[in-house]
């Protein structure tokens, strides 16, 4: 490391330290020439590289926007989206990779939100996977059910009065037929 105070180019590492989760880390130095000290901080960079082919830094803000303009609306706290977007960050640097598409942040987006709030999910999802109709809102939906399904460890859903239509609509989606959408009043 090239001493910023005379530019002598090698120096020696006086001390250590990790910050951030180790996400960091401090070196104290001192230079053999001048004798004067200073401090480097190390960092590993992650790029995200876009579809369009350009490479930028990984941002956590980036993040937490994407996930509050899904949020919007809904009962899911400032404090939650940051815990996500912490975690998001943790999954994609815990894949080792110096580069890595945006596809996969998006993809590590996807299961946190979708146990964070569903409707958030859902529309984080239809923008990410590009919707098209509303039988891919359908197959997402039926996706839900099915995953909350299993998650209760086989209980039966209540029953209301549109259960039975709201069952064989998703059944119909699931066997690849389309269904009508009618407005409601």
């Amino acid at each position: 490391m090239r001493c910023p105070y005379c530019r002598h180019a090698d120096s020696r590492v006086v001390d250590s330290r990790e910050a951030e989760d180790g996400q960091i880390i401090r070196r104290r130095r001192s230079c053999p020439e001048c004798s004067r000290r200073f401090t480097t901080v190390e960092e590993a960079v992650l790029a995200v590289v876009k579809r369009s082919g350009v490479t930028e830094p990984f941002s956590r803000s980036k993040i937490i926007a994407g996930v509050r303009k899904a949020c919007q609306g809904r009962p899911v706290d400032e404090d939650a989206i940051a815990l996500l977007a912490q975690k998001v960050e943790e999954t994609v640097r815990a894949r080792g990779a110096a580069e890595l598409p945006s596809h996969e942040v998006g993809l590590a987006i996807l299961t946190p939100l979708r146990d964070l709030d569903e409707v958030a999910y859902l529309r984080f999802a239809s923008v990410y996977r590009s919707f098209d109709s509303l039988s891919d809102f359908e197959r997402e939906i039926a996706s839900l059910r099915a995953g909350a399904a299993s998650q209760a460890g086989e209980a039966q859903p209540r029953p209301d009065k549109h259960s039975n239509k709201q069952q064989g609509e998703a059944a119909d989606a699931a066997d690849g037929l389309t269904a009508t959408a009618r407005p409601v009043a």
